[in-house]
């Protein structure tokens, strides 16, 4: 993939880099303007050294997890990425950003995860009589126990916008959980350390998703 990289200088009275990696999928534009939309400064980029010196890291996506895992790594930014996570630094994951970070999915089983959450991703298990339709295509109220900083402000049961096919199954204890129902319960974002991920899309979220992400931007440092 050509260098799409769009990295202004920072402004004066700025001192932090927001970084969204850009590996080929997904929608870059909406996370871009939903953090200029709340005065936040951010990177695209697609290049390994720029994800390892970001003061906060964004991995968006939209499309299969399979995909998603053969971009990063023909990219290099694999190894870059869990090098940034683990430097402590903040970490957002969005939609499929969340999924990678697990360890299998359903949808693509000969690709490995990013296995930094124990656990897979797997479909939704309604049929056509259920009158579920898959994907998940609509807003949803989320429900969530953790105290975050990058929750300050989000009201408990808050309306967030999703669209997915497949969702996360954590298997692994130390996590806090923010859960949604479709037909049934299920995991619609995680919060662990200095990872911050969700199924839903704060960028199309209205104000309750750009508080998320101006939250995630203060994390940082912003």
């Amino acid at each position: 993939m050509e260098d799409q990289s769009r990295c202004l200088p920072l402004k004066a009275n700025s001192n932090i880099m927001i970084t969204i990696i850009d590996y080929g999928m997904g929608n870059l534009r909406s996370v871009e303007k939903g953090f200029t939309s709340q005065g936040v400064e951010v990177c695209v980029t697609n290049k390994p050294e720029q994800v390892k010196n970001a003061d906060g890291l964004v991995l968006p996506g939209v499309g299969a997890f399979g995909d998603c895992i053969k971009n990063l790594r023909k990219e290099k930014l694999i190894d870059p990425i869990l090098e940034f996570i683990d430097s402590g630094k903040p970490f957002l994951g969005i939609c499929l950003g969340l999924q990678a970070l697990f360890e299998e999915s359903e949808e693509s089983p000969r690709e490995k995860g990013l296995g930094l959450i124990k656990g897979k991703v797997v479909k939704f298990p309604f049929s056509k009589e259920k009158g579920l339709k898959v994907p998940q295509m609509g807003w949803n109220r989320v429900k969530t126990s953790s105290d975050s900083k990058i929750l300050d402000g989000i009201p408990q049961d808050s309306w967030f916008y999703f669209v997915h096919s497949y969702y996360v199954a954590p298997e692994e204890n130390g996590l806090d959980l923010l859960t949604s129902d479709y037909g049934i319960e299920f995991t619609a974002g995680i919060v662990k350390d200095n990872i911050f991920a969700s199924q839903f899309h704060p960028e199309k979220s209205s104000d309750t998703g750009l508080r998320i992400l101006k939250n995630f931007a203060r994390v940082c440092g912003a």
